[in-house]
């Protein structure tokens, strides 16, 4: 059964979730694991594309777009509509909606941030995998 996680920033904490999905690939990379990125939007997916170069100075996150880089040499892709198909370690979900493909997964992470639109689209996932019998892990950061 697929992990599901769910990273919230505080209502005190700064950043967004796409900076929080920075972070969560900075700390996912490292273990070897493979991680998809779900970003069906087209500027919300070239703004992540950007951040990820930019992230840290110090900070080589490898990375690409689904379609303008190989997949097989890129332990981190971003994707509109959870292609390839045999990426199954980490998802990331960016969307509003829960993904159709996140079962298998072995491992899903919900970043939710501040803006009220995000959080209502984060309630509505969480009470989705909720009422599906998954177990779920909140975590609360900073931002």
């Amino acid at each position: 059964m697929t992990r599901i996680d769910f990273y919230v920033i505080k209502p005190d904490g700064r950043g967004d979730r796409f900076a929080l999905t920075c972070r969560l690939v900075e700390r996912i990379y490292p273990t070897g694991m493979r991680i998809l990125i779900h970003c069906p939007d087209p500027e919300q997916m070239r703004h992540l594309d950007r951040l990820l170069w930019t992230y840290r100075e110090d900070s080589f996150l490898p990375h690409g777009i689904v379609g303008e880089t190989d997949p097989a040499l890129t332990p981190i892709l971003i994707s509109a509509d959870g292609q390839p198909a045999d990426e199954d370690q980490v998802l990331i979900n960016l969307a509003p909606e829960v993904p159709e493909f996140f079962s298998r997964f072995e491992r899903l992470c919900e970043p939710v941030d501040n803006a009220p639109d995000s959080r209502a689209a984060g309630r509505r996932r969480y009470s989705y995998y909720r009422d599906c019998g998954y177990p779920l892990h909140h975590h609360a950061v900073s931002g």
